[in-house]
């Protein structure tokens, strides 16, 4: 019986999981729309609240990690186990709302706790949605319809810096998030008609009999996945979280003119660059299990001259079209990693991996990394010398090569273990 499924239905896909793909991914930019808009309206809320750049790495990161890292992991055994469209519909429902009322805060710690509340809803996203696209599509391609779904993080970084740098210049950065925020309710009664494929039906007999959770902390690759992306996510995140900063502070730009000029980058670069990405990371993985993460690993180090260039250049027009490139390079990542992790988890341990991997890739890549950034910058007085973030900002290509180094040391383990 698996052997005929593995032949046939395994491989067959119908225009409803394209449907599917595309209303998940719809809902992802939702998710991101709300998690980055405060990265670039730091500049008039630090002006109106007069926050230090510690305090709004709190509030960019840390406050949203507390939650979204915690409870990724329970929400993760949830979606094995209950309707993951349900799931995906409460979630949605608890990060539009809290992101919609971020706008009527006027207090660090008002700001703090919808910023946690929006981290609890969006955690369930992740573990739910990927599960969900594993059962609809063959492992073939998952690298590459995962990405199509993780394009979603630069649509939904252009989208909120596009539309939340203008409304922020025209009105204020409060209206900002009741205009980006509240839409995304509209999408719930959606989901609730979405059809759940059936869990599994994608996979061979082998994978489907792994059951046991104990196997993913045994399991070498996945630790060097979970860690090579989480240092792949420092230097990621930073390009939303501080790049606008860093153009506010040492070329005077406006909030519109860079969300203008970011937003296309992360539209022109890092759209085309997560989806091909996907199709790219699939083909090196027909050379061997390690493929994916040996493609990852040499993005890694791609990214490496960019940033410095990015740093030490005086030119706004080169610099925002390395930008680009560099969006290009530094979301490469995430379908190849959904997708390894997917394939080594098994059907009935996928939400529960993807839960740990949201886990420790999101508590470095935004719980430590940021917070890092905001220290170095209040340490060095970038406030007063704006130039010294061209120092402090060397974080992200460091982080890059750390990340290249274990992402390759991983695909020689996984190697190995097949």
């Amino acid at each position: 019986m698996n052997d005929t499924k593995t032949n046939s239905d395994v491989n067959k896909i119908p225009a409803y999981s394209w449907y599917a793909l595309a209303l998940l991914t719809l809902i992802y930019v939702m998710n991101f729309v709300d998690r980055v808009l405060i990265y670039l309206l730091f500049a008039p809320i630090k002006k109106e609240m007069l926050f230090t750049d510690f305090q709004l790495a709190l509030l960019g990161s840390t406050s949203f990690v507390i939650f979204y890292t915690l409870m990724g992991i329970p929400f993760g055994r949830m979606a094995d186990r209950v309707s993951r469209k349900k799931l995906i519909a409460f979630g949605l429902t608890i990060w539009s709302i809290f992101s919609g009322l971020t706008g009527f805060a006027n207090s660090f710690w008002m700001i703090f706790i919808c910023r946690m509340m929006v981290g609890i809803g969006e955690a369930t996203l992740g573990p739910a949605a990927l599960s969900m696209i594993s059962d609809y599509f063959p492992s073939k391609i998952r690298a590459t319809v995962q990405a199509i779904f993780s394009s979603a993080i630069a649509i939904g970084t252009g989208v909120a810096f596009f539309f939340g740098g203008w409304i922020s210049d025209a009105m204020s950065w409060r209206f900002a998030f009741y205009f980006l925020g509240f839409p995304g309710l509209v999408l719930v009664i959606v989901v609730l008609f979405l059809k759940e494929p059936q869990r599994g039906i994608r996979d061979s007999a082998a994978s489907i009999e792994k059951r046991d959770w104990r196997l993913l902390l045994k399991n070498a690759p996945l630790r060097y996945i979970l860690f090579g992306y989480a240092f792949f996510a420092v230097a990621a995140n930073s390009v939303s979280m501080w790049l606008p900063t860093f153009f506010v502070r040492t070329q005077n730009l406006s909030i519109a003119k860079i969300g203008l000029w970011i937003g296309l980058g992360t539209l022109i670069g890092g759209l085309p660059g997560t989806i091909l990405s996907g199709w790219a990371a699939d083909k090196f993985r027909l050379k061997g299990p390690g493929g994916r993460l040996r493609f990852t690993s040499l993005l890694a180090f791609l990214c490496i001259p960019i940033w410095l260039w990015i740093l030490n250049s005086g030119s706004v027009t080169l610099q925002f079209f390395l930008i680009a490139v560099l969006l290009g390079l530094a979301l490469s990542w995430l379908g190849p990693a959904a997708a390894d992790v997917n394939d080594i988890a098994g059907p009935h341990l996928r939400g529960l991996a993807i839960g740990l991997y949201f886990f420790i890739v999101n508590a470095i890549g935004y719980g430590l990394g940021p917070p890092l950034y905001g220290k170095l910058n209040d340490i060095f007085n970038v406030a007063q010398y704006p130039e010294v973030m061209r120092q402090t900002l060397l974080v992200s290509p460091i982080a890059c090569f750390i990340a290249g180094i274990i992402l390759f040391l991983g695909s020689r383990s996984l190697e190995k273990q097949k």
